[in-house]
């Protein structure tokens, strides 16, 4: 009986070890390095190691620093680290520079669990210390030309011609870009601070009547919003109070018809309009890019809408979100709430060939009409809303300690069958009756 119960204390002792060795791998109590905390922090071009010991300092010393929390053995952060590497010096050499930093996260997992990492690579921007996702680009030079939006003035003042071509030739084409013609910069100044994340903005103080007939805009004052991307303008002659300048604002911060993919949605997740959404078989084809020019005139006169697109071919699984695939009869438009539920119009179920901009028309007086079928979007599977809520990680970490006190019950349950010396057939015969007494305690 003494050696089962020492045999018994060695083994839990032996898993408790092992237990601890793992989740120290997880959960890691960080002992500061002398030589790392001495370590001075400063712009060499160079993307910046961070680890427990300096990057509470880093973020404290910067007033911008994106993080790439990554993991040595992740394809993609293999993939972006060149990126990050090119775009390092130039933004170093900012006049306000800007830091470029990685964390080894697989290592450094409490740092990676202090700001909810779950997943290689996780982009975070340190503005002041105070963290926000990274949802830009990835490319060294479009990255470079999104994180120069934050550093750049609230409102840039542009005094001729030539410097309002500079400036949308800075910009690049990834924000959407506002000019006021003849307006104060007061007018647009609060504005542009609460919108600085998502849109450039400027005031012309000078232009010719070569530059109004280049933006489109034939009196003043007058707000401009570009796209350069989807090659859109639209113009605003007021009133111009902060209620009706914002509305305009926020209505040309998205392009009049948007396409889905990843980055778009995380756009859509902000906007609190209802979503247009216009499902086709390939947004590539012709066909369908005569009917998404119909969209964009339904969305310019329809603005408390959004309106979208997604081509099944370009991605299956968010379409079948509204149980469309290639079997479904498409075009077919639907109004989503960005969330778990979308309509359809009764009678506007899809669209044919003929006519398509009096369909659209049917289709949104059919939704403003009420004649609407409230449908659930096929959303995530029970063990994907946990893995939304808590991470990955956390669940293995839980699955992990679970398991193990099963197995440590177990074993302790094994401390009441009495230890066996003889022959093989008598180990044989007491392990049987050990099985059926424990298979009967199972039952009761």
């Amino acid at each position: 009986m003494n050696m089962m119960m020492g045999l018994s204390i060695n083994v839990t002792i032996l898993i408790l070890l092992c237990l601890l060795l793992t989740t120290s791998q997880i959960i890691r109590v960080a002992v500061s390095n002398p030589n790392e905390q001495q370590e001075s922090l400063k712009i060499d071009g160079k993307v910046m190691e961070l680890h427990d010991s300096n990057f509470d300092s880093a973020i404290s010393a910067f007033d911008l620093v994106l993080v790439d929390f990554y993991a040595p053995w992740c394809g993609h952060c293999k993939r972006l680290s060149p990126e990050l590497d090119a775009a390092a010096p130039i933004l170093a050499g900012l006049k306000d520079p800007i830091v470029i930093a990685k964390v080894n996260a697989d290592k450094f997992t409490s740092l990676a669990s202090k700001y909810g990492v779950d997943a290689f690579p996780t982009l975070k921007i340190f503005h002041h210390g105070v963290p926000t996702e990274y949802n830009g680009p990835r490319k060294a030079e479009l990255l470079v030309r999104y994180l120069k939006k934050f550093v750049a003035p609230d409102v840039s003042l542009l005094n001729s011609g030539s410097s309002i071509n500079d400036f949308v030739e800075a910009a690049g084409d990834y924000f959407p870009i506002y000019i006021g013609f003849g307006i104060d910069e007061s007018l647009i100044s609060q504005l542009a601070k609460k919108y600085k994340k998502k849109a450039w903005f400027s005031v012309a103080k000078d232009f010719t009547e070569d530059v109004m007939v280049l933006y489109d805009f034939d009196k003043f004052p007058a707000l401009v919003s570009i796209h350069p991307k989807y090659n859109e303008r639209s113009v605003f002659y007021g009133p111009f109070e902060e209620k009706f300048l914002e509305d305009f604002i926020k209505q040309n911060l998205l392009p009049l018809s948007v396409p889905i993919n990843h980055d778009t949605l995380k756009f859509l997740k902000d906007d609190e309009r209802k979503i247009a959404l216009t499902i086709l078989e390939d947004e590539a084809d012709e066909k369908s890019q005569k009917l998404i020019k119909l969209l964009k005139a339904a969305a310019s006169a329809n603005r408390d809408l959004v309106f979208a697109c997604i081509g099944v071919k370009q991605w299956e699984d968010f379409a079948e979100l509204f149980g469309a695939n290639k079997k479904t009869k498409l075009p077919k438009m639907i109004i989503w709430d960005g969330d778990e539920e979308f309509f359809s119009v009764i009678g506007s179920e899809s669209i044919d060939d003929e006519d398509q901009g009096s369909q659209i028309s049917q289709f949104l007086e059919g939704y403003r009409g009420g004649r609407t079928e409230k449908k659930k979007v096929n959303g995530l599977s029970f063990i994907g809303y946990i893995n939304s809520l808590i991470g990955i990680r956390l669940v293995y970490i839980i699955v992990f300690v679970v398991a193990m006190l099963m197995l440590i019950q177990s074993i302790n349950k094994d401390d009441n069958v009495p230890l066996t010396v003889g022959t093989r057939d008598q180990v044989g015969h007491a392990e049987a009756e050990s099985g059926e007494f424990r298979s009967g305690d199972k039952e009761d």
